[in-house]
């Protein structure tokens, strides 16, 4: 698959690259992208949400009416989960959300997710460029030169360039990443993907090799 290389200007250069059909122009897999993107957000959850039950909670244990002739439903302790600040039934407990994965699934759901992105016409391709400084507003001009001001973008770069991805982190829906953090669910959350010129090479060679550790 042939695709045309812009500039940062959002002119288009007089060069093409191609994207390995293996990777970009596959069927995708839906149910490995599920997984992968599951795997994502489970593994962002802490986990720590907790409630007390009623032995943990303070407080007497003294039985409060007689068992018989009150009239009502025998009470016991002051910690009765029927009752306002007694324990809760069957509450939250701390708890790890992670799950494992296979590393063939992962790299199958990269590789769908990337798909998807190209059939979908949403990949730009731009050649290597820098920022002298860390400016939200270079990175303003960046998106508005590719219309893409306010949609979700994603720009892959081949390694982490500071001054893009401080230029990048104050705006609502743009995100930078390296090509070697590049996971299936910041693909897919993107509506645009933008890849600098020399992360293709690299995003083939990681997804392609497949002794290469995946995270």
């Amino acid at each position: 698959m042939e695709i045309a290389v812009y500039n940062s200007k959002g002119n288009k250069t007089k060069r093409t690259v191609s994207l390995d059909d293996s990777i970009f122009n596959v069927e995708p897999n839906d149910h490995a992208i599920y997984l992968d993107v599951k795997q994502y957000l489970a593994n962002q959850r802490q986990g720590t949400h907790k409630s007390k039950e009623r032995n943990e909670i303070h407080g007497s244990t003294r039985k409060l009416v007689k068992q018989k002739g009150s009239g009502g439903a025998r009470k016991g302790s002051i910690k009765n989960p029927l009752f306002r600040g007694g324990g809760r039934v069957f509450g939250p407990e701390p708890r790890d959300y992670s799950f494992k994965l296979n590393k063939k699934a992962k790299r199958v759901a990269r590789i769908s997710a990337l798909s998807q992105k190209a059939k979908a016409n949403s990949i730009t391709v731009l050649e290597d460029f820098n920022f002298e400084n860390p400016k939200t507003k270079n990175y303003v001009e960046l998106l508005g030169n590719f219309e893409m001001t306010g949609k979700k973008t994603l720009l892959v770069t081949n390694s982490d360039d500071k001054n893009i991805v401080l230029s990048a982190r104050n705006l609502k829906g743009a995100k930078v990443t390296s090509v070697n953090s590049l996971n299936t669910y910041d693909i897919m959350n993107a509506s645009n993907l933008l890849l600098s010129e020399s992360s293709i090479k690299a995003i083939e060679t990681i997804l392609l090799n497949t002794n290469t550790s995946e995270s």
